[in-house]
């Protein structure tokens, strides 16, 4: 039932971005394997970041579990369709029933999709990491698949409105090389190698991004150390 149910959301949600004529940019998706389990991890700036987080397995024909917060679970609409498309929920109280959840989806084979800062990041940078995704990787022996994602801050981002105009908005999906644990590493070790690479693909999707901010008043989505106005990582850290 589920993934008889979970095609056609990703067809629908390609349709609405059509529709939105987003300008994508996708790069470095063979790097996620076509077979067997692996962590797909992404950074994460956006309400809809797990959909773009997902378009990076369709090449390989995969269906990505998103480990999300058990609150979306429970909303009329979204509960349905995120249990039926085997998404994973995580209460923050009983964290060890999702780990154990995600463990047993990677050993069957699954792709399981994590955002390792738990929540957006408001300066649009990278957050501390949570070592979560490297203890499933490493339990799991799977491989972690690293995905920085820029661009869907635009669309709709805490504290900002919702923008679904037709304003030919570029999203950038940038995949990169396998992060593989070693034999006897940490997973604070393993969780700060990953944390660099998503931080070097954060960094080149950004170096070829095709906009600029129009206006002062337009610059709320670029991040303070590279002239926009969106806060500081202390400032938000702050709020």
């Amino acid at each position: 039932m589920a993934d008889l149910l979970y095609p056609p959301v990703i067809g629908a949600a390609r349709a609405w971005f059509k529709a939105l004529d987003l300008r994508f940019d996708i790069r470095g998706t063979a790097h996620v394997p076509s077979r067997g389990g692996a962590v797909l991890v992404s950074n994460h700036i956006s309400y809809l970041d797990f959909v773009f987080t997902g378009l990076a397995a369709r090449p390989a024909k995969r269906l990505v579990r998103f480990m999300a917060k058990e609150s979306v679970f429970r909303h009329k609409v979204s509960g349905p369709l995120m249990r039926a498309m085997k998404h994973i929920p995580v209460d923050r109280s009983r964290g060890e029933d999702a780990y154990a959840h995600a463990l047993e989806a990677l050993r069957s084979g699954e792709v399981v999709g994590v955002f390792p800062e738990a929540t957006i990041s408001p300066s649009f940078t990278l957050k501390d990491f949570k070592t979560g995704a490297a203890r499933l990787a490493q339990e799991a022996r799977v491989p972690l698949v690293p995905v920085a994602l820029w661009g869907t801050q635009r669309l709709w981002t805490k504290g900002h409105k919702r923008d679904f105009g037709r304003n030919h908005v570029p999203v950038s999906i940038n995949v990169g090389e396998p992060v593989e644990p070693g034999r006897g590493e940490t997973a604070l070790s393993v969780t700060e190698r990953l944390r660099e690479r998503v931080q070097e693909l954060l960094e080149a999707a950004q170096r070829a991004y095709p906009a600029v901010p129009q206006s002062a008043a337009d610059a709320w989505w670029l991040p303070a150390h590279l002239g926009g106005t969106a806060p500081t990582p202390a400032q938000a850290n702050a709020m």
